[in-house]
């Protein structure tokens, strides 16, 4: 009961107070962290392919790996006998470009480019390859060397 000399404020701070000194105190919840605790997840040994894998994803390494796999296994996703006869030269801004033995490989290939380009998305996805290009052989240019000046260059002369 309530005094009736006690003003009333004072009165339900009291009662206030003897509701909060009743009250259980919260409990904090228990965090459960599956590394800590003995035979729970997480605990298991790895392997060491899984391991490598996690080390590589962690630093950002998986888009280089994945594009010199590429470039190493080319024989095994353009075919062997297609291998013989180009090679993966470069890749930069998801385009790979292959360089041709002659322009008729390089000319087959650009009308397969898009089976290519599907094996290789399948087989590499992380290494980005949008696009492939075709090249020939290197052939001699009327526009470089010691001797080049601007123009059109040896069609002047033909009339």
């Amino acid at each position: 009961m309530i005094d009736p000399e006690i003003p009333e404020t004072i009165a339900t701070y009291l009662r206030l107070r003897g509701l909060a000194a009743t009250a259980r105190p919260r409990r904090r919840k228990r965090r459960v962290d599956d590394e800590d605790g003995p035979f729970t997840a997480g605990r298991d040994p790895k392997g060491l392919g899984e391991v490598l894998q996690g080390l590589t994803t962690q630093a950002g390494w998986d888009r280089e790996l994945s594009r010199e796999d590429l470039i190493r296994q080319w024989a095994e996703v353009a075919g062997e006998g297609t291998a013989i006869h180009t090679r993966p030269t470069g890749l930069e801004h998801g385009t790979l470009t292959v360089a041709c033995d002659s322009t008729a490989w390089a000319k087959q290939l650009r009308l397969m480019r898009a089976q290519i380009v599907t094996r290789i998305g399948e087989r590499f996805p992380d290494a980005g390859v949008e696009d492939v290009r075709f090249s020939g052989p290197d052939v001699p240019t009327w526009k470089k060397g010691p001797r080049a000046v601007p123009g059109r260059g040896p069609r002047d002369t033909y009339g």
